[in-house]
């Protein structure tokens, strides 16, 4: 696992690289649809502006509302996709500025129509509702939108305002991925090449004790130069939402924030506080299991990452990924495998490091296109997890996106990393049922441990709970610095990991690295969404066919049902704490599972 220095965008295989032209075959298509959306949203406001007046001018206004919202979703995929994979470049930057500003004028001009919508008596919305039942969960959402709805003006400001109120995710953004200079690092009398990247896909995992270390302290004194601009950023973001918060009438920032999801505050702190008190143990005898293994003469937080058994830890190329994507979908049955596998020959994958590539990985699903999905490929067993569950985001989105209108195609925050995890125990199951060798079988799961639940039930929720603190530091009317926001982050930490984990300097600076502070109350749900998956998946293992129905059926979902009643339709109840607590108790029998092996093997 040696890493390499990082290659310009232009110097990347292109094969290998996401096809943009599914989105708009070229720049001029682009330019032209650009300027039809504009035309759109002129030709709608002078037809239906002061012009809904009963449930069939509605049904035809929200008909013509949801093609403009396709061709900005369109347009803004085609603008912003590029700057994910190569911050660097300028003009790719400047169009992304340009399209934010363009869509926030259509927004602008656009936010007569949920005025006005809100505006109508319930009893004409659920009339909506019964003659156009594709609507329905859009009404569900306009009719909860009439008790924070602000005076039609201020909507409009608001609209115009966006590129502003996106500023913070962008200056972090720029900071992390384009200003920061990590250099290089020494270990073992070589000297190393590191950016933010090549720390978070590479050297977190490093086999080798000094080099994982001594690239973790390079990593941390580079991110400490840029705390504050980073801590200005963050405060800039949860100052807006807070300011939006009291302008809409909500005591509390998480109800606010909340709203959206469609979920109560029971949920959300529950998953929080259940996972630090419940899951830690588990986790300490899981990375305590690590450091023994490793023969480490102590766990540090530069080391949680490692592999349990780094000599056994295999290896693939992008080209084995699709034989390994192929068979380990095979239980959710040929028609979702041949619709996951488009992925490779129509370049739905961007696969390269590269410089100004952003870290991490994410899927964008778009209406009526194929889904784009970053990953940064190293070939280790490891990025398999990784595209899998993104795959699982495309799966769910291509379903979605095909059994519901636009306008009701998304689901819920908390229900949305529920396919992508369920992808990722499906890979585990699959790599189980193919060995009989007790070391490969610890080796999996143990990466099911430190993969798939150490990312969505740790990484996650010690954000969730980092974010949290400073939520209710808001609430409450206080501000905060770089110095508080590590104070609370290192607070957590040791909180979490106890005396089984040593939380040495730089620790504390994790605040910087996750750009999910800048999506709302969003690190929970990757614990709530990876509790349904493990239930949903466990049930499938029992029940068999007829549970893959019930999962496609949740899949193709969308925004239809809230998120307590779409999770029934996956079998799992959330309105009681049992899936979660089944979930942990799942965990600890895998954690004694994985001691067991190791104590047979050795």
């Amino acid at each position: 696992m040696e890493a390499q220095a990082m290659k310009h965008r232009s110097e990347v295989t292109e094969a290998l690289t996401w096809d943009l032209t599914a989105l708009f075959e070229n720049k001029r298509e682009f330019e032209e649809t650009v300027q039809e959306l504009q035309a759109k949203a002129d030709t709608f406001t002078q037809q239906y502006d002061g012009n809904i007046k009963d449930a069939a001018s509605m049904i035809e206004a929200i008909k013509d509302y949801e093609q403009i919202r396709k061709l900005a979703t369109w347009i803004g995929q085609y603008a912003t996709l590029p700057t994910n994979t190569d911050i660097t470049d300028g003009e790719a930057m400047e169009r992304a500025r340009y399209i934010r500003n363009v869509l926030a004028g259509v927004s602008a001009k656009l936010s007569f129509f949920d005025s006005q919508l809100t505006a109508n008596e319930e009893a004409v919305l659920d009339e909506v509702a019964q003659q156009a039942p594709e609507y329905a969960a859009f009404i569900r959402r306009v009719k909860k939108q009439k008790a924070v709805q602000l005076e039609p003006e201020v909507e409009k400001a608001l609209a115009q305002l966006s590129p502003v109120f996106g500023a913070p995710q962008q200056i972090f953004e720029q900071a992390r991925s384009n200003d920061m200079d990590f250099g290089t690092f020494t270990a073992n009398g070589k000297e190393y090449p590191l950016s933010f990247v090549l720390y978070e896909e590479v050297y977190m995992y490093h086999p080798d004790t000094e080099v994982r270390r001594a690239a973790f302290d390079q990593f941390s004194q580079v991110l400490e130069k840029y705390q504050n601009v980073v801590a200005s950023a963050y405060y800039t973001q949860v100052q807006k939402e807070k300011t939006m918060a009291t302008m809409r009438g909500f005591d509390s920032v998480f109800d606010y924030l909340l709203m959206d999801q469609e979920v109560d505050r029971e949920l959300y702190d529950r998953q929080i506080d259940t996972l630090m008190n419940d899951f830690a143990p588990v986790m300490r005898k899981f990375i305590t299991h690590v450091k023994e293994l490793n023969g480490l003469d102590k766990m540090t937080y530069a080391d949680l990452k490692i592999d349990l058994d780094p000599e056994y830890s295999p290896t693939i190329t992008i080209e084995e990924s699709k034989d390994l994507v192929k068979e380990t979908l095979q239980p959710l049955g040929q028609e979702y495998v041949d619709m996951i596998l488009r992925a490779y020959p129509e370049r739905w994958i961007d696969f390269p490091q590269n410089k100004g590539k952003r870290s991490g990985a994410f899927c964008s699903t778009t209406y009526e296109k194929h889904p784009y999905i970053l990953v940064s490929w190293t070939n280790q067993l490891s990025d398999a997890y990784t595209l899998l569950h993104e795959l699982g985001h495309a799966g769910q989105g291509l379903l979605s996106n095909a059994n519901r209108s636009l306008l009701a195609s998304r689901p819920s925050l908390y229900l949305i990393e529920a396919p992508s995890t369920f992808h990722e125990l499906l890979l585990t199951d699959y790599l189980k049922k193919h060995t009989e060798d007790p070391r490969m079988e610890r080796s999996v799961l143990s990466k099911m441990i430190s993969k798939t639940y150490f990312h969505n039930f740790v990484t996650h929720l010690l954000e969730a709970a980092y974010q949290r603190e400073v939520y209710k530091l808001v609430d409450a009317g206080k501000g905060f610095d770089a110095a508080k926001l590590s104070e609370i982050k290192r607070s957590v930490l040791e909180q979490f990991w106890g005396d089984a984990v040593e939380i040495n300097p730089g620790a504390e600076l994790t605040w910087m690295r996750q750009i999910h502070y800048y999506m709302g109350l969003y690190p929970y749900t990757y614990s709530a969404g990876l509790t349904i998956a493990t239930q949903a998946f466990l049930k499938m293992k029992e029940e068999g066919p007829s549970m893959v129905d019930n999962w496609h059926e949740f899949l193709a979902l969308g925004g239809e049902l809230i998120p307590v009643e779409a999770a029934k339709v996956a079998g799992v109840d959330i309105t009681t704490d049992k899936p979660l607590s089944d979930t942990i108790h799942y965990l600890d029998k895998s954690v004694d599972k994985i001691i067991e092996l190791s104590a047979q093997i050795s």
